[in-house]
């Protein structure tokens, strides 16, 4: 069976890219598909999330196993498209270069018959262009009587440092 997938940056403009792959590609493959329909070099990092219908991140599938730990993570490599997403889970979370973050909303639109002849994995359709830098994202962390704090003046309460007032920080700046 043939996967049909919506990708959508996560910005204001849109930017969508229509892939159809086959179920039994590896997220790895599924991966490149999209750094080439995206225009990416392919070069950084990069990890599917599950999820919910809510778009929450879940379990985390690495393109590679970094981890200190003794239980392995799950990778791209080793996982095939069909052992994460279904009619019943249809979405992925895909976030591209952890120091851009560039965040996708990956969802199954369709399942379709092998075509003869096609070439798999096939962009099936673009709309809009790839921004020069990854969109901002608003991490907010906590909610303080009401009001949202982000995450530095809430890091400089937690730590009572006043970044105004760096000169009693002991800081070398001709440290290297």
């Amino acid at each position: 069976m043939i996967y049909r997938f919506r990708i959508i940056l996560d910005t204001h403009d849109d930017v969508i890219r229509d892939i159809e792959i086959e179920e039994t590609s590896s997220l790895e493959d599924f991966h490149n598909a999209l750094t080439q329909a995206f225009g990416f070099e392919g070069q950084e990092m990069a990890s599917f999330y599950t999820s919910n219908d809510e778009w929450e991140q879940h379990d985390e599938i690495a393109l590679f196993d970094m981890s200190v730990e003794e239980k392995p993570v799950q990778v791209m490599s080793e996982t095939l498209i069909n052992e994460v997403v279904s009619k019943q889970k249809t979405k992925l979370i895909y976030i591209y270069d952890f120091l851009n973050m560039w965040t996708f909303l990956v969802e199954l639109a369709d399942i379709a018959d092998f075509e003869s002849g096609m070439i798999y994995p096939n962009l099936m359709f673009a709309q809009g262009e790839i921004p020069d830098e990854a969109p901002d994202k608003d991490f907010i962390v906590e909610v303080v009587n009401g009001d949202e704090e982000d995450e530095d003046s809430m890091y400089d309460e937690e730590f009572d440092i006043d970044s105004e007032d760096l000169d009693d920080m002991d800081f070398d700046e001709n440290w290297n």
